[in-house]
Parts: structure tokens; C-alpha cells; sequence
């Protein structure tokens, strides 16, 4: 069984489901698999993937489990009685081989967001790790450790002490066991300079830290359940602000676009969220105009904090590190690159929500193969009215 834990998911799926159960209980969405590989095979392994997601369907929290997020500060004891009742259903999620052909799959999963959150995370390790044993049955190990422990050495350099990661890896990991050998070398290499990990299972049973607030759905969610398409975006930061009331303070940049974020990141965000991240488009850019943001609405930026976490490898994180220090305060969620680093192409799959409560919903990233939309016309109306250009999808 490849997935064994409701845990073994990212920190961020739970603050949304939180803020889905008392928010907008009642939402009901879609979301679609896509593989960006080309020439990549999955369709003999549908059946793999069916029986492992049945199995993922059996999974309930255990005591211990709810305890332990019950212990969270930001997570809120009705939310744990919630998820004592809560598994996930099957009769959600549709996986079969794609009628256009050429090994593509198609993964549906549709229905009541609060019951439908927690499947993203866990059904991509899957995928990876269905793919990786099948294909990849003798893999070498050795050459992973080889190349983590050059990672690492690149960070414990004295002119780097300062440099923290974490991991974010859960997602497109090689396999379960790997991301938990990755992360127990992080922390005995790393020491302070390892921030924690995004995955709940592995921090709770490791004493990491769990990091992560909002993904790209939460916000694409709010361009339905808003007052108004053009304040989907404020709303969505408002009402994250009204949950969480000042904690788990970092906003999500790149949905509608960096420049539409700026737009609606006035002073008041500023002040009130601890800091962004950056997920697409060029990070040097970003950093800079973000630091000339701050500076332009009065905000010591040496107060808040840019996290960035888009492809990120090693070197690219020592060149941002060397770039923004004493700036701001940084941070570096490193995925891909630590936990499925063995020699082979890593899949580069992604499962994104498309519609909520029947209306198409998207992401406006700052790197267009990004962008994800079932209505043409839909994307076109969204990037109209936040004011931006239109671009090949």
C-alpha cells in the first residue's frame, strides 16, 4: 500500500479544507489529471492506480493522528471532530485510459469540495510511485544519495549557514520510502538550516516542522464562490485573513498573473500577511519588483518573507539566496528536485481544479504552460477583466 496515512498529504490541503468547512461547506467542485511528458505511457498501470486509490479509500485518521493536528494552533477542534468522521470516497474519482489515445490517462475527481480536497496529493505519489516501481524495478539508489549528498554539501558551506529549505516534495516523489530517506539525511545534514517539510505524516513522525497555507485552488475556487469575478481574488485573501486571523500569513502570487496580485496586494494586504510566494515566471523579477512593492507602500521589507518554490534546484536556490539576503527575510521549498533525483526524467504530472459549482474556474500563471482550463472562452473573459494580455495557452 503506497499511501498509509490520511497524513501523508501536504500541510496546505488541511488549512483550505479548514476554511472549506467554514466557509463554503456546501461548494462543489471538479478537478483534472494532466501529464506534461511527452511520449509518456501510463495506461497499463490504470488498473495499479485504481486499486491503490481503493485502498487510499479505506484509510481513516487514527486517534493519534487527530491528537496531533488537534495540537496545530491554527487548526481548529471542530475541524478535527470533522476529519474523526471523515474518509475518502472512490465514487469520486473516475480513472480510465483517455479516448484520444497515445498513453494518456484521464483522472476525474468531482463533488462536495470538502470531500474531494484530500485526493489530489495523495493519488499523484501514487501515479509517481506506480510509474517509477513498474519502470524502474532495480533503481539505483546509490546514485540518488550521491546526488543528494552533493546537494547538500553545496548548502553547508559556511558562506551559505543562513540558506534554509524545505521540502515540498510529496507530490512527484520517486516513491514514500525515498521522500522519507531524503528528508531523514536533510535533517541530519542540514541541521537549522532545514525548515521543515510540507508533509504532515513525515513531520509528525519525524519532529519536523509542517510548512504551507494556501495553494492555486483556493483562490481559483473564490472566482465562483466571490461576490465578483474582479474581487475574487481580494475576497479570497479576506476571507483566509478572517480564518486564520494573522497566522499562516503568506499569500499565493501568480493566479491571476503577478501583475493583477499587485494590484490587489495594497497596503492593507501588505501589512497584514507576513509575506508571498513565488510559484511561476522569472523568481529574480519577481523578488525585486516584490521588494520595490513593500517599499512603495511604506513596508520594511526586512519584516516579511518571500518564499520561493517554483522548479527549484539547489544551485538556483543559492544564486536567489545570495541575490535577496539581508533584503528580506527568505525561504526555499525545494520539491522535485530532493525527492525523485535518481537519474531518471521525473513525471511531470499535476491533478487542477476546473470547475466550481459548475462554473469554470483557472489559473492566470506567469508561466503559460501552467495555465489549466477546460473553457476557452471562460480564460478569455478571466484575463479581460483582471487586465491581462492574452497568451498561448
Amino acid at each position: 500500500m503506497i499511501i498509509s496515512s490520511l497524513l501523508d498529504t501536504d500541510l496546505y490541503k488541511f488549512t483550505m479544507m479548514q476554511v472549506v468547512l467554514h466557509h463554503f461547506p456546501a461548494a462543489h467542485v471538479e478537478y483534472r489529471f494532466k501529464c506534461r511528458n511527452a511520449g509518456v505511457d501510463l495506461t497499463p498501470y490504470v488498473d495499479e492506480i485504481r486499486a491503490e486509490v481503493a485502498q487510499l479509500c479505506q484509510l481513516r485518521f487514527t486517534e493519534e493522528e487527530l491528537e496531533y493536528l488537534r495540537g496545530l494552533r491554527f487548526i481548529k477542534s471542530d475541524f478535527v471532530d470533522f476529519l474523526g468522521l471523515f474518509h475518502l470516497n472512490e465514487k469520486y474519482v473516475h480513472i480510465a485510459p483517455s479516448a484520444k489515445g497515445g498513453g494518456e490517462i484521464d483522472i476525474t475527481i468531482r463533488g462536495p469540495w470538502l470531500h474531494t480536497i484530500l485526493f489530489e496529493v495523495p493519488l499523484l505519489a501514487i501515479i509517481n510511485e506506480v510509474y517509477f516501481r513498474r519502470t524502474q524495478p532495480a533503481a539505483d539508489l546509490e546514485e540518488g544519495r550521491r546526488r543528494l549528498e552533493a546537494k547538500l554539501a553545496l548548502l553547508t558551506v559556511p558562506a551559505h549557514a543562513d540558506c534554509v529549505i524545505a521540502d515540498y516534495g510529496s507530490r512527484r516523489r520517486f516513491s514514500r520510502d525515498w521522500q522519507e530517506e531524503v528528508l531523514l539525511t536533510m535533517q541530519g545534514t542540514l541541521g537549522h538550516q532545514m525548515a521543515g517539510t510540507s508533509n504532515v505524516h513525515f513531520a509528525r513522525q519525524h519532529k519536523m516542522i509542517p510548512l504551507g497555507t494556501m495553494a492555486h485552488e483556493y483562490l481559483q475556487a473564490c472566482q465562483s464562490l466571490g461576490p465578483r469575478l474582479r474581487d475574487s481574488q481580494v475576497f479570497a485573501l479576506e476571507t483566509w485573513a478572517k480564518e486564520y486571523r494573522g497566522d499562516l500569513g503568506i499569500a499565493l502570487s501568480d493566479t491571476y498573473g503577478f501583475d493583477a496580485f499587485l494590484r490587489d496586494f495594497d497596503l492593507y494586504f501588505c501589512k497584514l500577511f507576513d509575506g508571498v510566494r513565488h510559484d511561476s515566471g522569472d523568481p529574480v523579477a519577481w523578488g525585486e519588483r516584490m521588494l520595490a512593492h513593500y517599499a512603495a507602500n511604506r513596508v520594511d521589507a526586512r519584516s516579511r518573507t518571500l518564499i520561493f518554490s517554483d522548479s527549484l534546484d539547489i544551485p538556483r536556490v543559492i544564486e536567489l539566496f545570495e541575490r535577496f539576503r539581508g533584503r528580506c527575510r527568505l525561504a526555499f521549498g525545494v520539491g522535485t528536485n530532493l525527492t525523485n533525483d535518481l537519474g531518471y526524467t521525473p513525471l511531470q504530472i499535476v491533478i487542477k481544479m476546473v470547475r466550481c459549482n459548475g462554473q469554470p474556474v483557472a489559473k492566470l500563471s506567469d508561466a503559460p504552460e501552467k495555465t489549466m482550463c477546460d473553457d476557452p472562452a471562460y480564460l478569455a473573459y478571466l484575463r479581460q477583466v483582471f487586465g491581462i494580455d492574452s497568451r498561448p495557452v
